[in-house]
């Protein structure tokens, strides 16, 4: 019986340190985040937003990307790696905004990688309409959807 209940003891806690945030991010503040996760959250911003159907960047979206390029040309950052995740908002098809959240997540990729961050450091994925950072039926909470989000890959990704 202590073996089973440590079992979920420890099941509870991994539980825990894998949770997504209020915003779709990973690392939501829990006390699993590396100090790498940490340092990123304070001085980068960690996502783009898109316009409807768009995988273009905007001034905007370059701007942010900036202050990820800056955080991971640092020297102490070298050896950090990073996924992009693309997202959509729930108008289209599940196959359709796959496709477009990839596309997204490698327009922020192909950005980084211009500016000078090794290739090798950044994978992808997309994850389509499937995980809205905020419900809702509306312009607002579309827009919101319609994003990009770089999170430093810790060893359990």
């Amino acid at each position: 019986m202590k073996k089973l209940l440590s079992l979920f003891c420890a099941m509870a806690f991994l539980a825990g340190c894998s949770s997504v945030n209020e915003n779709g991010g990973l690392f939501g503040g829990t006390d699993c985040e590396s100090r790498e996760v940490r340092d990123f959250m304070a001085n980068a911003e960690d996502r783009v937003f898109f316009a409807y159907d768009s995988s273009s960047l905007t001034d905007n979206a370059e701007e942010v990307l900036d202050t990820q390029v800056n955080w991971l040309n640092m020297r102490k950052h070298k050896n950090v790696n990073v996924v992009v995740q693309g997202y959509c908002d729930e108008r289209g098809t599940r196959e359709y905004n796959l496709a477009l959240g990839e596309r997204r997540a490698n327009a922020v990729k192909n950005y980084l990688v211009s500016q000078g961050v090794a290739a090798d450091r950044i994978s992808v994925i997309s994850y389509g309409k499937e995980r809205p950072a905020v419900l809702g039926n509306n312009e607002a909470a579309w827009a919101q959807n319609r994003r990009a989000v770089t999170v430093i890959r810790t060893s359990n990704m």
